[in-house]
């Protein structure tokens, strides 16, 4: 099973010594169509509307609210709003975030290079240095460290749940997970 969660922040658990926790809310989602435990799935997110998204609201009956689709497991048998019932007995989730994107970034900040002296008579500063090697093979080998693209990936974590509150759709997982506040994200039921 999986949900479609907003990352909300994070906190800690009042008990001594205190655990710290990261709060999610699982959006209201729609369940449009079923087959064999694969499901589309509409939910909210943004002002986003076009011809596109009116046509499937149509097709599926859905509000104009529900902008955004996506596929994945659920376990709901047939239409209608998604069951989270299942996430109060569940101990482990998956769950997949985007991190923060730094966007180009040196290779002192993307890999924790050291740099060069930062003292008088030379030009090393934050470069990489060089980055060759011998007459053979005679070119940079694949998967070389350099600078580019920091962040913006997608990354997975196993976390234990705390609690889940049905009514609010409060979700409380221990430890950490990528993005930041108020991004969208899933969780899926941890094997």
């Amino acid at each position: 099973m999986e949900f479609i969660v907003q990352k909300i922040g994070m906190s800690r658990t009042v008990s001594v010594p205190s655990t710290p926790v990261t709060l999610l809310k699982v959006l209201d989602t729609k369940v449009c169509e079923v087959t064999d435990g694969v499901a589309i799935v509409a939910y909210s997110n943004g002002k986003k509307f076009n011809k596109a998204i009116e046509g499937i609201q149509k097709k599926y009956n859905l509000s104009k609210e529900f902008n955004r689709f996506a596929t994945m497991t659920v376990a709901n048998g047939e239409a209608g709003d998604l069951d989270v019932s299942g996430l109060g007995e569940v101990q482990t989730l998956k769950t997949t975030f985007k991190t923060k994107g730094r966007g180009f970034t040196g290779a002192v900040k993307r890999w924790n290079f050291a740099g060069g002296r930062a003292s008088h008579g030379h030009r090393m500063g934050r470069r990489v240095g060089s980055i060759g090697n011998c007459e053979w093979p005679g070119r940079v080998q694949p998967g070389k460290k350099m600078p580019g693209q920091y962040g913006n990936t997608n990354v997975s974590v196993k976390n234990d749940v705390i609690s889940f509150d049905a009514e609010t759709g409060i979700l409380v997982l221990k430890g950490s997970v990528s993005g930041p506040n108020g991004a969208l994200g899933k969780v899926k039921v941890a094997k």
